[in-house]
């Protein structure tokens, strides 16, 4: 089956982008242009022809990639014409016309680039998120991961695993005859640095999932509090509704900032207060889960009144900022209480102190996001792939304690199978390999 998509984006532009990959590209690309195929790699000026009439459809470049020395490793063209919608749906419509090619499915250029062997997963992965970074600092994540340096030491560790393993098939194997001390001392030796090393990674603060999804801040308080003023205010647009009515906001608005670089998703939450009404409960009952899920909270009150509920307070303990807003208002010094917490007062109306508020958030984000070559995680997938193999690994060794070789074998190969699922490598065979390298067991 030949696959083909618009590569470039929808709407219009300049220059639009068709792919086209599998075993029929080159005819199709012969059939379209009624000419033979160009030279690999080498762009080429054509005419693009509907299949049927022969009539003219665009006239554009052609580049043609003949497999395995393509991305997908398939045969694969890409025909760049011009971006209107016109010239890129009678291309679309003349290729579906054609045997056995068919608009291809969401990720599959990427999918048959990881089946065929061109990429890993790591790769796979980091190219998705290459092509929705919004910021400076999730761009530069997604290029460290594409480059390879994750994969290389998950493969690293894998390898360690396996080396471990083809100990122990050995012992299996041949019972009656004992390992050497050194070979004993090096299974101990390398499962105990894959497991120091494991727990090094895993102990990352979840930096790389914030920088990849966002760090989440949630703005939370009693109703009428000017939360929905804050949220469209920090983005400078009207992103929830602003009224005097008390519970206007009834479920969890979101909004993507870039706050000097850093990936903010903020969230304007339903007013904390007691309510008989079943639907301002339920958006309450959200309000306090978006809370718990938060990296940073926003606790907002009002000067004139501030409503202290037994929530808010709890609220106050970990990660949260007071916002005392509608300070134009206050007539008398804010509590002392209050003024120990870190807090900050200002007036949305009038624009006071907003800078302030800014930059406190920006501290907490250059906390939370500091950074190194040492990001390996960048999805819960990963994390609990590296959880599991950590568990398998600690099962390992007190299996292998007592010398019970046959479940220890089955631990490590669990573990080393969940190391290898993360970078998609997963192969039984590359154990018996490391047996016949390192074993002379036919001798």
């Amino acid at each position: 089956m030949t696959i083909y998509a618009l590569s470039s984006g929808p709407g219009i532009s300049g220059i639009a982008v068709i792919r086209i990959s599998g075993e029929e590209t080159g005819k199709i690309i012969k059939t379209l242009t009624a000419k033979d195929l160009p030279e690999p790699r080498v762009a080429t000026l054509r005419k693009i022809n509907k299949i049927n009439t022969s009539e003219l459809i665009d006239e554009g470049l052609i580049l043609w990639f003949p497999g395995p020395e393509s991305y997908t490793g398939e045969d694969m063209a890409e025909i760049q014409v011009h971006g209107s919608k016109a010239v890129v749906d009678a291309l679309h419509t003349a290729l579906s016309g054609i045997q056995n090619c068919r608009l291809a499915e969401p990720g599959e250029f990427t999918k048959l680039a990881f089946q065929n062997g061109k990429i890993n997963l790591l790769k796979a992965e980091s190219i998705s998120d290459l092509i929705s970074s919004e910021t400076e600092i999730q761009r530069q994540q997604a290029i460290k991961i594409m480059n390879g340096k994750s994969s290389d030491q998950f493969n690293f560790l894998r390898e360690k695993l396996l080396k471990i393993l083809s100990h122990v098939e050995a012992k299996i194997d041949f019972p009656e005859e004992d390992l050497p001390d050194n070979i004993l001392d090096e299974i101990k030796n390398s499962s105990d640095e894959v497991i120091t090393k494991i727990k090094k990674i895993l102990n990352d603060q979840k930096v790389g999932e914030r920088i990849r999804e966002g760090f989440k801040i949630a703005i939370l308080g009693p109703t009428n509090a000017g939360k929905s003023s804050l949220i469209n205010h920090l983005s400078n647009r009207d992103v929830a509704i602003v009224s005097e009515i008390a519970g206007t906001t009834r479920d969890v608005i979101e909004t993507h900032l870039n706050i000097d670089g850093y990936p903010v998703i903020i969230s304007d939450t339903a007013g904390i207060r007691d309510s008989k009404d079943e639907i301002e409960k339920k958006g309450i009952k959200l309000s306090l889960n978006r809370a718990e899920e938060a990296d940073l909270k926003l606790v907002v009150i009002d000067a004139k009144s501030p409503d202290f509920t037994e929530v808010l307070k709890d609220l106050l303990y970990k990660n949260a900022i007071l916002v005392i807003n509608k300070s134009d208002l206050l007539e008398k010094d804010i509590d002392p209480e209050i003024k120990k917490t870190n807090h900050v007062l200002i007036s949305i109306k009038e624009n006071k102190n907003i800078d302030e508020l800014i930059s406190k958030i920006k501290n907490n984000l250059k906390n939370k996001f500091i950074t190194s070559d040492d990001i390996l995680i960048t999805r819960e997938r990963h994390r609990q792939h590296l959880q599991q193999c950590l568990d398998h690994l600690n099962n390992f060794n007190q299996k292998k304690e007592i010398e019970d070789f046959d479940k220890a074998a089955e631990d490590l190969r669990l573990s080393t199978r969940h190391l290898g699922m993360i970078v998609g490598k997963v192969d039984v065979e590359e154990i018996l390999g490391s047996i016949f390298n390192d074993f002379c067991i036919g001798k």
